[in-house]
């Protein structure tokens, strides 16, 4: 399970790479999260839609309301260019950031 902190830090990152690689609903987002980590991060539905509202009001995605085969109203979201670009920018970060934390673990700068 992974720090409160480190959570809050990764969560909109990580959104917005699943929602760029396809159109998706908040249910499928959380499954997805807890796939990828093997079970070791689970999100609420609680937590995860304000982050989805304020990566809307953001303009970093976008949303649309469609209706199920069984007749349930679902809200996909999918990813604007200006998503797409913030995504960018959290990338080079978050790579920045484990290329030194790797090399601070690794011995391989002095401390």
């Amino acid at each position: 399970m992974l720090y409160k902190d480190l959570m809050a830090a990764s969560s909109i990152p990580m959104i917005l790479t699943i929602i760029k690689k396809e159109e998706t609903y908040g249910y499928e987002i959380i499954q997805s999260i807890r796939t990828i980590s093997d079970g070791n991060i689970e999100w609420q539905e609680g937590s995860l839609y304000p982050i989805l509202k304020k990566l809307e009001k953001k303009e970093l995605v976008r949303s649309r309301w469609s209706q199920t085969m069984s007749g349930k109203k679902r809200k996909y979201y999918s990813i604007t260019m200006k998503g797409v670009n913030e995504l960018r920018v959290y990338k080079s970060q978050w790579m920045l950031a484990n290329e030194v934390m790797n090399d601070l673990w690794t011995n391989k700068v002095a401390v």
